[in-house]
């Protein structure tokens, strides 16, 4: 038996440095040690996971793009460090997450407004100046770095050239829709790049160069020549369908002088997007895209917000044809490239090699970690993720409420597992409560200007995370007329002295008693070892005005364990409710338990177990507090 087991443990070693080996093929170089490869980042604006014909999108044409995947490797399951375009940029970039860079959203971000429940943290308005670049991550291995396009990462002082890259040319986003430089700029764009690239071989032939190209297309305002519109009339939206061939067009030109310059087989070419396809109609424009089978799109952390397209041509062309399945993220690319290139990646290392990828089981113990603590223009509301394998968590900042999906088997994130898998749920949320204080990640906090009306007329009314696309994106703009004049009302809302939300969390709470306690451990961060009847919390508070408020515990409670009676009481005013089982005690759930008339001045919300059914009362995370009179 000794024996067998032996020889099964040495043919297991033999295989998995097969295995390794192979993986290492897909992406090493046989790079001549003194001249690492060359570089070129090919990023595309809001362009979605399905939009490609490699993708399987029947009314876009666009064969460059196809051309080149079949050349390289397609990632199936990539996905984008952010569901918006300055934080994705952020990871692309610098290899940094970018809720370690606080730098979460779009520049400068969406306004705070009447219809969000919580205010934006504070976020940096440009690229942290202590945060390297790529450009600057390989001038020490003599890389000449460009940039063109779309930068989206600051001004004065944090522009593409004042952070490692040695040219940069912007020019117009929007020139418009019969202009020679493209509707979006895109051509231009082009000739910017087969410009560098031919500068560079001439005037700097010894020395390997990173090309970023950051096209402003497809991202709305939407504009093409009316040719364009005729050539592509049956797609889903003419006019995003012309733009998406036009990148095409302008993405093969910069392979074609790649390969006349001779140097396509020493470079490294990668495309991808930012984030996921804008479904929704926003700035006048009906909706771009839809994302199908993924749910949702830009703004949202479902799949269609986060996956994007990304085709990799390795140097040497021995990946041609390849397609990987497994999940990586656009962040990967640069500790990718800083491998290939002979320097260090970053640290901590937020992102992984793309050899990783090739792994087996490679996506099944590595987390990928997504923060947005902020309202979207398309819709999104504050959230945080993680995926685990297969898995991936949904946390709503809002609520605290938690969804649970099998990606695997349900990739449209139709149906939440989350009430049949409670003890993966807490050990994800766990997970991702982690991560987030490991990189300092900010906060929100209650709007005391918040206005239900508003909130409902933007989330409640119509769920567009769920939005199915109309044969025609022209159809979906009446539908949606009163929801997009709703999203866009930049009212700051009532008074801050009315006082409209009010989150009571457990960390601030007064606690009496011999057990019950604030648990600080992420997969818990609650009021629990509630196992004495007796026990008690409280929040102290003010208020500018009386007033009547819904009030919603978030609460976790384990099998066999509910029943318990609880009481909220201010001393002037009380409600009772009884807690519910949620199958494990760190499975939180918020619940509407009813309604208290509050008066102005200090106030104390008193939690107080009137009658324990079990062995303990049950845990609590937050109570909030909405007013509604």
């Amino acid at each position: 038996m000794e024996r067998g087991s032996e020889c099964r443990r040495r043919w297991g070693l033999i295989l998995a440095s097969l295995v390794l080996a192979a993986a290492w093929s897909i992406v090493a170089v046989a790079a001549s040690p003194d001249r690492p490869p060359n570089i070129v980042l090919l990023v595309a604006d809001d362009l979605g996971i399905n939009d490609l014909g490699c993708y399987g999108r029947a009314d876009h044409v666009t064969p460059a793009l196809d051309r080149f995947a079949a050349a390289g490797t397609r990632y199936t399951a990539a996905t984008a460090a952010a569901s918006v375009c300055s934080p994705s940029r952020v990871a692309l970039l610098t290899g940094f997450h970018p809720a370690r860079a606080n730098l979460t959203t779009f520049l400068p971000g969406r306004s705070d407004r009447a219809s969000h429940k919580l205010l934006s943290p504070v976020i940096e308005q440009a690229l942290p100046a202590a945060i390297p670049t790529l450009a600057e991550r390989l001038s020490p291995a003599g890389y000449r770095s460009h940039f063109v396009g779309k930068w989206h990462l600051g001004g004065e002082g944090a522009l593409p050239t004042d952070r490692g890259f040695a040219t940069a040319a912007s020019g117009r986003a929007n020139p418009g829709s019969q202009s020679p430089e493209g509707a979006k700029g895109e051509q231009r764009q082009a000739a910017d790049a087969v410009r560098i690239i031919a500068e560079q071989i001439r005037d700097h032939p010894d020395e390997p160069f990173l090309l970023v190209v950051a096209f402003d297309a497809p991202h709305v305002p939407l504009a093409a020549p009316a040719a364009g519109l005729a050539a592509h009339a049956s797609a889903f939206n003419p006019t995003y369908a012309a733009l998406v061939s036009a990148l095409d067009d302008a993405v093969g030109k910069i392979l074609t002088a790649l390969d006349e310059a001779g140097i396509a087989d020493t470079t490294l070419v990668a495309f991808t997007s930012d984030n996921g396809g804008l479904h929704v109609p926003e700035i006048g424009d009906p909706p771009p895209t839809f994302n199908a089978p993924f749910r949702a799109g830009k703004g949202f952390l479902y799949d269609g917000g986060l996956r994007v397209p990304l085709i990799v041509r390795f140097p040497g062309g021995t990946d041609a044809g390849r397609v990987m399945t497994g999940p990586v993220s656009t962040g990967d690319l640069v500790p990718t490239i800083c491998r290939l290139a002979g320097v260090a990646a970053p640290q901590p290392a937020d992102f992984h090699d793309l050899a990783d990828a090739a792994l087996p089981s490679a996506g099944d113990d590595r987390p990928f970690f997504w923060h947005q603590p902020h309202s979207t223009n398309q819709g999104g509301r504050p959230a945080g993720a993680i995926r685990l394998g297969d898995w991936k968590l949904v946390e709503h900042f809002e609520d605290g409420s938690l969804e649970l999906f099998h990606t695997d088997d349900d990739v449209g994130e139709t149906t939440d597992r989350s009430a049949a898998e409670p003890g993966r749920v807490a050990e994800l949320r766990g997970r991702l409560e982690a991560w987030r204080r490991s990189v300092s990640a900010q906060g929100m906090t209650a709007n005391p200007r918040f206005d239900p009306a508003a909130w409902q007329s933007c989330h409640a009314e119509i769920d567009v995370s769920r939005l199915p696309a109309a044969a025609t994106a022209a159809e979906m703009v009446a539908a949606l007329a009163a929801w997009r004049k709703a999203m866009d009302d930049a009212a700051a809302g009532p008074l801050a002295t009315r006082n409209g939300f009010i989150r009571l969390l457990a960390r601030d709470a007064t606690v009496a008693g011999e057990k019950l306690c604030y648990e600080p451990q992420p997969e818990k961060d609650t009021l629990g070892y509630w196992v004495n009847a007796a026990d008690r919390a409280w929040w102290d508070f003010r208020l500018d005005e009386p007033g009547r408020y819904r009030v919603t515990v978030l609460q976790g409670c384990g099998a066999g364990q509910g029943g318990s009676i609880v009481e909220l009481n201010t001393g002037l005013s009380g409600l009772e409710f009884t807690v519910e089982e949620t199958g494990h005690f760190q499975r939180f759930v918020p619940r509407a338990v009813g309604t208290l008339d509050l008066p102005a001045g200090n106030v104390r919300l008193v939690v107080t177990p009137l009658e324990k059914k079990a062995a303990a009362v049950m845990d609590l995370r937050s109570v909030t507090l909405e007013r509604i009179d």
